[in-house]
């Protein structure tokens, strides 16, 4: 078996409270080669406290989104296999990081996407109804030299991932990653603020849902 270089790429945006636990885990795997932080224009710590955990850095002078963020980091990388995290995980182990790994280094799969379970009743049942929306995704990157402008996607590029696997026949495997959730919106932003990023959430991915139809 040839082998095969993995990047973690983590896209951020003001997660200062989580994302040297998210670093950490993910360089804890030998699987994994490099990990990349990409602040999206993130006013915090983020970028710091990162760096300190031991992730490469690339840094978008102003918030762009996260299909932006994920963008750069597939352009700042050269390495044959790409999972993408998100920064606001607790309870990640090194664990999960190998399960999602597997199934595209020895089993073939192109792409693998990871659900939460037995995190959260309100983050498991979302995952579970919109698996689809998941930030957790191994893929091979051979196969994304034909995903287009997911840099406009922002909270939607989950739905241009799904749409293009779709398009392209391209083999998935669920993995399930027990004990672990995220930071809803609501949590880090406060009640009303976070209400209204999840607005804009939902709204940036019915866009997308939208224009995969209309293409």
């Amino acid at each position: 078996m040839v082998e095969q270089s993995v990047v973690v790429i983590i896209p951020a945006y003001n997660e200062e409270r989580t994302v040297a636990g998210v670093v950490q885990t993910a360089k804890s795997c030998s699987l994994v080669n490099r990990v990349v932080v990409v602040s999206d224009g993130s006013d915090d710590s983020t970028v710091t406290t990162a760096r300190e955990a031991g992730a490469d850095i690339v840094e978008l002078p102003e918030n762009k989104g996260k299909g932006a963020a994920m963008k750069a980091g597939i352009l700042h990388t050269t390495e044959d296999i790409i999972l993408f995290m998100d920064a606001d995980l607790i309870g990640l182990r090194e664990k999960h990081i190998r399960d999602m790994l597997l199934p595209v280094i020895e089993e073939g799969f192109d792409t693998t996407v990871g659900l939460f379970e037995s995190g959260r009743i309100s983050t498991d049942l979302a995952q579970a109804v919109a698996p689809e929306l998941s930030g957790q995704r191994a893929i091979k990157r051979s196969v994304l030299k034909n995903l287009d402008d997911i840099e406009e996607s922002r909270y939607g590029v989950e739905i241009d991932l799904m749409q293009f696997i779709k398009a392209n026949h391209l083999s998935e495997k669920k993995v399930y990653l027990t004990e672990m959730t995220h930071i809803m919106k609501e949590e880090k932003y406060g009640f009303k603020r976070g209400t209204k990023e999840r607005a804009k959430m939902y709204g940036d991915i019915l866009k997308r849902i939208v224009k995969g139809k209309l293409v």
